[in-house]
């Protein structure tokens, strides 16, 4: 595999397991060294240990994104250990399924701490740090020779179509689409690319939740309501981590150096937008 990230330091959220699992490894494979960062740090650092058996440097780290206090610690030992950060990726987030009408106070506080607050928080601390990295006669020059950073987020087809079973999964997915903008504006000055993803039906622990909570509404064999999704999207099939990862790579590639501000679908053709 070309290495197109030699040399660079990553840190991933959600880097436990699934999606977040498969763009560690993924990096990792193109050559970078990677802080895999999750709530379940255990499962992290299997993740880790699977970075090192590739011959890279690799990094556990526990962090809750709902508590924007956890943030700069991470940041900070990021740089420690590897002594800049060149990629973020936020991949974790909170998910649920469950009518609109029943959606309450909490639900809403506990999935936008993470997929909104924290996202912003973490892009904050980090961009702050890419910003130091970039050599003063750039910054007194008013525009960059290169790319100097790249953030990868996750929105969601959700983000793109209201959902009546994920309203407070939506609409943080939608708000993911305009931090990402946001962000992408404030950072061009310093060639600082951030950009997102909007993956569709892909198997993993949380779209096997999903499917199971859809079924049990919806009163249908979780299989048959996942499968439900995958009759509905053009290529006839589940998407895989991978193919989820293979985009993340290109976005934090000096490939994609001209790309900012945007969402591109991982959906097999499920939104063309």
């Amino acid at each position: 595999m070309q290495e197109r990230l030699s040399g660079k330091k990553a840190i991933v959220t959600g880097a436990a397991q699934g999606i977040g699992k498969a763009v560690a490894l993924r990096l990792a494979q193109e050559g970078a060294d990677v802080v895999a960062a999750d709530l379940n740090v255990a499962k992290a650092e299997e993740t880790a240990q699977e970075i090192r058996k590739l011959g890279r440097c690799a990094l556990a780290y526990g962090i809750n994104l709902a508590n924007v206090s956890e943030i700069q610690p991470l940041v900070g030992r990021a740089v420690a250990e590897f002594g800049r950060i060149d990629i973020l990726v936020n991949v974790a987030g909170i998910s649920q399924t469950k009518p609109f009408a029943e959606v309450t106070e909490q639900d809403w506080d506990s999935i936008t701490d993470v997929n909104q607050k924290g996202l912003v928080f973490i892009i904050q601390a980090v961009a702050a740090q890419m910003v130091k990295q970039v050599p003063q006669a750039v910054k007194a020059a008013g525009k960059a020779d290169r790319s100097y950073g790249k953030i990868v987020n996750f929105s969601s087809i959700s983000g793109r179509r209201g959902r009546p079973l994920q309203l407070v999964y939506a609409a943080s997915k939608t708000a993911t689409i305009s931090i990402t903008q946001s962000a992408a504006l404030a950072l061009a000055p310093y060639n600082i690319n951030v950009n997102a993803l909007a993956p569709s039906v892909v198997r993993t622990p949380m779209w096997e939740q999903i499917a199971r909570d859809r079924g049990r509404l919806l009163g249908t064999d979780p299989e048959r309501a996942m499968q439900e999704f995958v009759e509905r999207i053009p290529l006839k099939r589940a998407g895989t981590p991978e193919d989820v990862a293979a985009a993340v790579a290109f976005l934090c590639s000096p490939d994609s150096d001209y790309i900012t501000g945007q969402t591109l679908n991982v959906d097999g053709g499920f939104e063309m937008d």
